[in-house]
């Protein structure tokens, strides 16, 4: 029969910090708890008492839910912390438990256990474990002590700390915090903080900001309203260490927080925030990386970290949100091991600042998947974005991209880009591939990349006189009273915007191929934009003539879209360029050369 540990629930109702004990499930019992995750509690054995005040960490709450702990079962309590509750009374928070043999397996309660009281006589000496050992004062403990409960004796115990500086409260793991404790202490690194943001209404002014922390246990999302702004906001840090205590605990609304945890906090007038010079035990970051190829099987609108080597990074745009308010916007293309390619789209500072030169690494906690086109990710102003950061899997992907990696063509999750969308060159085809494999018949679309040039511009009917609202180009009619009308926006302007419809003719070694540029594209390969142009067709036709004639014979890279469309009962091939970018001659011939090397190899 399995041996319990006896004495192991006196040692906890006194108090004592104790880890790897092998302790009896008697009951369990769920706890409804409003809107929040339910609560699992717990009776537990040593053979000789018995305690009720165990809780189930949340995370936790499917080894209750698929009855991996069920009446009876044995199990080996690995980490835990005790609370104490404003009545003195103590919980234990269960952490990190695993079952040694199920409830069928035992058959029944080992002993005949009573429930411990306070006051009553230790086990007795012919225990078949030596008593439990005193509480654990600092991270250096008497290796006796050790033997008593713990099995890696020697080592630092889980989530051990000090107390805070003014010795208030006794510091606790985030992932045992709950709205039910009143006095406790967390030593956490922030990873990520936010701007200050206002708001204005009828109940008034504020402002607030929003950090999020983590330890060795788990992470949480912290906020903080106007005087805590003033408080608190200057004081922190990302990256740095510090003591928070006396924060209110609610439960997280996940619409507005990717951070994984049932709760969330808030800074009040009793909160304190103090920095923690001893920071080298806390983690930088905590992240459950997905593979960029497995986003494919992924639900759309997941919240996910992701890794990878950026590969091709675009400029800055900026665009007018339909509440008016301008932000940048930046689409970069990640690559992982997997050989897969996914765009991921930057907003606001992030995008600003960020900067793709040596092909960083790039790490984002956080991020959200769309499938629009395919698969994409967008770091949103709550992700954590990370460039080389000091982590395992950075330095693995660095070396495989700088030994391998750099040459690999890859597939791209991503079918197709908005205007100024970034594209990684996957799916290299010649433009007789496309013919010979008959690319575009298919219910969908293909997508493929080439190099090609440029052999005729056609610029008759180029330009077009569209509406010049912000989401609108549908092109307008002259009033010819200096007015021109919209009929999609049912409106009339004093004024249009020109746009670009360029066809053009690319060739390369094998075919060529008519292609419809729109006007990111259009202006790429004429080096002048549309505006530009427009004046230059209307005032100086030889000036607008010689664009066209000095745009021939240049030589591009295009990521194209091909499908069969039929009109007037005839079917062709359309093909519309998606993206045109000058030719990276380091780059291309290194794709020759890991060409040459296959085609060796056969």
């Amino acid at each position: 029969m399995q041996t319990l540990t006896q004495g192991a629930i006196e040692a906890l109702s006194n108090g004592t910090d104790v880890n790897d004990m092998v302790l009896q499930l008697v009951n369990i019992r769920k706890i409804d708890n409003g809107n929040g995750p339910a609560r699992y509690r717990v009776m537990m054995s040593d053979g000789q008492h018995t305690l009720s005040s165990f809780m189930l960490s949340t995370q936790l709450n499917y080894m209750a839910e698929n009855n991996q702990l069920a009446p009876n079962c044995i199990c080996l309590l690995k980490r835990h912390v005790t609370n104490v509750l404003k009545d003195n009374r103590r919980v234990v928070i269960i952490l990190g438990i695993d079952v040694i043999k199920s409830a069928q397996e035992v058959g029944g309660k080992i002993g005949e256990p009573t429930p411990y009281t306070d006051g009553q006589t230790k086990a007795p000496a012919s225990a078949p474990n030596p008593p439990a050992r005193p509480p654990l004062q600092t991270q250096n403990n008497n290796e006796a002590a050790n033997k008593g409960f713990n099995r890696d004796a020697g080592k630092k115990p889980s989530f051990t700390a000090p107390s805070t500086p003014g010795g208030s409260s006794k510091v606790v793991p985030i992932a045992s915090l709950n709205p039910y404790q009143s006095k406790w202490s967390i030593r956490a690194r922030v990873t990520n903080k936010s701007g200050i943001r206002t708001w204005s209404n009828s109940r008034g002014d504020g402002k607030l900001f929003s950090m999020e922390i983590v330890d060795e246990s788990g992470e949480i999302r912290v906020t903080g309203f106007n005087q805590e702004v003033d408080k608190f906001y200057s004081l922190i840090e990302v990256g740095k260490v510090y003591y928070v205590s006396k924060g209110s605990l609610k439960i997280a609304n996940k619409q507005y927080t990717s951070v994984k945890n049932d709760y969330e906090m808030t800074l009040n007038g009793e909160s304190t925030i103090i920095p923690c010079e001893d920071s080298n035990e806390v983690p930088m970051v905590q992240c459950d990386f997905v593979s960029i190829a497995e986003l494919e099987n992924k639900e759309k609108d997941s919240v996910l970290d992701v890794i990878g080597v950026c590969k091709s990074v675009d400029d800055v745009t900026r665009l007018t949100t339909k509440a008016n308010r301008e932000v940048s916007k930046r689409t970069l293309n990640l690559m992982d091991m997997s050989g897969k390619f996914v765009s991921v789209t930057l907003w606001g500072e992030e995008a600003e600042k960020f900067d793709g030169s040596g092909q960083p690494i790039v790490a984002i906690k956080g991020a959200k998947l769309s499938d629009f086109g395919g698969r994409s990710l967008s770091a949103s102003f709550s992700s954590t974005v990370m460039i080389n950061p000091d982590i395992p899997e950075a330095y693995k992907l660095r070396g495989w991209f700088d030994k391998e990696g750099h040459a690999m063509d890859g597939q791209s999750l991503t079918e197709m880009r908005g205007p100024g969308g970034g594209g990684a060159n996957t799916n290299w085809k010649t433009l007789l591939d496309v013919k010979n494999e008959h690319l575009g018949h298919g219910d969908k679309a293909d997508y493929f990349t080439c190099l090609a040039t440029i052999v005729y511009l056609r610029k008759e009917n180029c330009l077009y006189q569209a509406c010049p609202s912000q989401d609108c180009n549908k092109k307008v009619v002259d009033q010819h009273n200096g007015m021109f009308r919209c009929e999609k926006c049912d409106k009339e302007f004093p004024n249009f915007k020109y746009r670009l419809i360029l066809s053009a003719n690319i060739a390369d070694y094998g075919e060529n191929q008519w292609v419809t540029c729109f006007q990111e594209s259009a202006e790429a390969i004429l080096g002048q934009n549309a505006a530009y142009l427009g004046q230059l067709k209307d005032s100086n036709e030889a000036a607008f003539d010689d664009i066209f004639q000095q745009a021939n014979f240049n030589t591009f890279i295009f990521r194209s879209r091909v499908k069969l469309e039929t009109y007037n009962d005839e079917s062709r091939i359309k093909a519309t360029v998606m993206e045109v970018k000058p030719v990276d001659h380091r780059e291309y011939s290194k794709r020759l050369i890991l060409n040459i090397r296959k085609l060796a190899a056969q």
